[in-house]
């Protein structure tokens, strides 16, 4: 356990320390892409809330007070005895669903078709950087004891990066709209705990892991955005982890 929490510890030190094509044309032209601009800049203010996150998650898995309150909390699920959705299955994405919907609508955020999807892209692969290794690093057992995968919460971590993802979309265009992915990501959160498959600690986590994958997309696009605009790349293709509960796909982003 020593040496998952120092992995875990450096791990979150070394992020403070290192701190449509066409038709979405016109949009891009609009929204002119400016490396400069303070979207793509490092913020360590920004980092404050997942590190708190991640922190309390690490926390959980050593304190035994927050072991009882994670204990706590499945014995109050138990006596209430919740009848299991399905529905948590399905809405991690949604926030980024709404992104590409809103664009459809008229609702133009910040970037265009390709940009946007090579951020979300991005954020999804730093996402499935943190959380599977950590999954089989950590091997704690789920409160359903179907498995020892546990910490963090997956499914919590997707939903948080797409909710990121819609309020870095819009956060300067409709500010209110842009918050309307954080319900639906506490909504996941809330019901894999309802569903007994993470503990309190897993969800804060894996929250954490989600808001941070998405700033550190933000602030790779100037770089990742160059491969996919050099004249010397014709063809340049990002495939990116899409992960259910039971489930691998992948998302995949073409440069022609």
């Amino acid at each position: 356990m020593k040496l998952v929490t120092s992995i875990l510890t450096a791990l979150v030190c070394s992020v403070f320390c290192n701190g449509q094509m066409k038709a979405d044309s016109s949009a891009s032209s609009v929204h002119a892409l400016s490396y400069n601009d303070k979207a793509y800049k490092p913020s360590y203010k920004k980092l404050i809330i997942p590190a708190v996150f991640i922190g309390y998650g690490v926390a959980s898995l050593l304190s035994d007070d927050l072991k009882s309150l994670n204990n706590s909390t499945r014995y109050e699920i138990g006596e209430h005895q919740p009848k299991h959705i399905k529905l948590d299955n399905y809405t991690q994405y949604l926030p980024a669903v709404m992104v590409y919907g809103f664009n459809l609508a008229g609702i133009k955020g910040k970037h265009g078709l390709k940009e946007r999807t090579i951020i979300y892209g991005t954020s999804q692969l730093i996402s499935a950087a943190f959380v599977l290794p950590l999954k089989h690093l950590v091997k704690e057992e789920r409160p359903d004891g179907s498995n020892s995968l546990s910490f963090p919460s997956g499914h919590t971590a997707a939903a948080f990066s797409s909710a990121h993802f819609l309020f870095r979309e819009y956060q300067d265009e409709n500010f209110w709209l842009s918050l309307a992915g954080y319900p639906v990501a506490v909504f996941k959160g809330v019901y894999r705990t309802l569903n007994n498959k993470h503990w309190v600690g897993d969800v804060v986590a894996g929250a954490g892991f989600g808001i941070l994958s998405t700033e550190l997309a933000y602030w790779l696009f100037p770089t990742v955005n160059k491969l996919f605009t050099s004249k010397e790349s014709k063809n340049i293709t990002l495939i990116y982890p899409v992960l259910e509960s039971k489930n691998w796909g992948a998302g995949m982003v073409l440069n022609f």
